[in-house]
């Protein structure tokens, strides 16, 4: 890193944090300057994300919570402001995935993944939208996903949620705009992360498909650049939207997909 750290005093607010994205997020920003609060409901696995930060120079909170209580998502905002005194940035990451033919869902799995997924991005998103516009900054960056932008087999209640995500963030984006806060989302492709293992069974089961490999080599050949991408290459990005360098951009559902989708 040279010259003036991107993120340097501001604080970030980041879902999901313990793993995967969210812990590429965190560790992104620890290394521009950003203190942190770290959510997720895996406590052990969130210190570890947070000694890792805090190893970079920077300050970092960790707080178990589930999302979708806003009862909780109000504490660890509360922890936070008393600790650090606002919230600049807050990166909405925390999702679940889960995939079955259309007809084969029952209503307490689709009903899981729009709570957490929508429910909870929302309820977070609130809680923070209440401290940034009397102090009329902020920064807001949704995790949604390719899935946000098209159509896919077997997974309806994932597309959905993510499809729900990228239509909060355009029209949270005209609300605020006026009173200096930003909302992007950032829409993966398929990253090497624990959701692409939960993601290829799922696959293989309903398409029919015995071999993982073979499965793996057929999502891959979706993907011109030929590979899945890195958590931190979604991290660079959440670290752009996060900063003073995307002042001008709102409302945008950025697309990072290895050519998967070009839109």
């Amino acid at each position: 890193m040279s010259g003036q750290p991107r993120l340097q005093g501001r604080v970030a607010f980041i879902t999901g944090a313990s793993r995967g994205i969210g812990k590429a997020v965190a560790l992104a920003y620890a290394e521009e300057g950003a203190d942190l609060m770290l959510l997720a409901r895996q406590a052990g696995l969130l210190e570890a994300v947070a000694d890792a930060a805090r190893a970079k120079g920077v300050q970092a909170l960790t707080f178990s919570a589930d999302i979708t209580d806003a009862e909780q998502v109000e504490a660890a905002m509360e922890v936070t402001e008393r600790r650090y005194g606002r919230i600049d940035v807050l990166v909405n990451n925390a999702g679940i995935y889960r995939g079955a033919k259309f007809v084969d869902y029952d209503l307490e799995t689709w009903n899981r993944v729009l709570q957490v997924n929508v429910n909870g991005t929302f309820i977070c998103t609130q809680a923070a939208l209440k401290r940034m516009v009397p102090r009329r900054s902020g920064k807001i960056v949704m995790m949604a996903s390719t899935a946000g932008k098209y159509g896919s087999l077997y997974q309806a209640a994932y597309n959905a949620s993510k499809h729900a995500v990228v239509g909060m963030t355009r029209c949270l984006a005209l609300e605020t705009a006026k009173q200096g806060i930003t909302v992007n989302a950032i829409c993966p492709g398929f990253v090497e992360t624990d959701m692409i293992e939960a993601l290829i069974p799922n696959a293989m089961k309903n398409a029919g498909i015995e071999d993982r490999q073979g499965m793996t080599q057929a999502l891959l050949q979706r993907v011109p650049i030929g590979r899945f991408l890195q958590p931190e290459e979604i991290a660079h990005l959440a670290v752009y939207l996060a900063s003073s360098e995307s002042d001008g951009m709102t409302g945008q559902a950025l697309t990072i997909s290895g050519g998967l989708i070009l839109v």
